[in-house]
């Protein structure tokens, strides 16, 4: 069975997306903690990305290390961010019943 971890990232807060967020998600793959690292882009994260070059360079860094990242489509498009977010490289989906399907199976979430 795959060692897969999904991280669900609400916290718009820049500081907690560094400093847990993209630090854990990166260290996890890095020192085989996990074998996949999801990271789950749901509410006003996906404005924190579309507005914050920082944030932006950090997540960009990340798929390069093979980090795994897929957005809310309900969320974005209501923000106005999906575009954004697909040129990226981000996933951009409906993520309503994949996120109960992970609760209800009893798969690994953090949510930050």
């Amino acid at each position: 069975m795959e060692k897969e971890l999904n991280i669900l990232w609400t916290n718009a807060d820049p500081v907690t997306a560094e400093k847990m967020v993209f630090m854990y998600a990166g260290n996890s793959l890095k020192r085989n903690w996990w074998e996949k690292v999801t990271v789950i882009i749901w509410g006003a994260t996906a404005q924190l990305i579309a507005d914050n070059d920082a944030i932006r360079t950090s997540i960009i860094s990340l798929i390069d290390q093979g980090v795994y990242f897929s957005a809310c489509k309900a969320c974005a498009d209501q923000l106005g961010v999906s575009g954004q977010l697909e040129e990226m490289g981000i996933e951009v989906k409906y993520w309503g019943e994949p996120l109960t399907e992970i609760l209800q199976s009893g798969k690994k979430i953090i949510s930050v």
